[in-house]
């Protein structure tokens, strides 16, 4: 491959990535635990964007119940995001994965 033709890529791929980048702001990921009594929304960037508690989510006898909630849906989410920008980026690099450990800067 020539030279030029490289750099033309590699400039097509920089924008491909800065398009995803700014797509991800307005992306909206939704995680979830104890059957949806607690669901927290992330954006692709990721920023918390909303946390919904159920009516009854939270006793006081048991607060600590609560908050394990709260951990389990922000990992959910945090784990469909990681997954939504590895399929994305797949799409975007045409089908070829990136090894294992190697990411875009996204």
């Amino acid at each position: 491959m020539n030279p030029v033709a490289m750099m033309r890529q590699v400039q097509e791929m920089q924008a491909k990535v800065t398009r995803f980048q700014e797509q991800l702001s307005q992306v909206d990921i939704e995680g979830q635990a104890g059957g949806g009594a607690v669901r927290i929304v992330l954006s692709g960037v990721p920023t918390v964007r909303k946390v919904v508690i159920a009516p009854g989510a939270m006793t006081p006898e048991s607060p600590e119940d609560l908050e394990d909630l709260v951990a389990a849906a922000l990992g959910d989410a945090l784990a469909k995001l990681e997954a939504y920008k590895a399929s994305e980026t797949e799409k975007m690099m045409g089908g070829i994965k990136l090894p294992p450990g190697m990411k875009l800067p996204l």
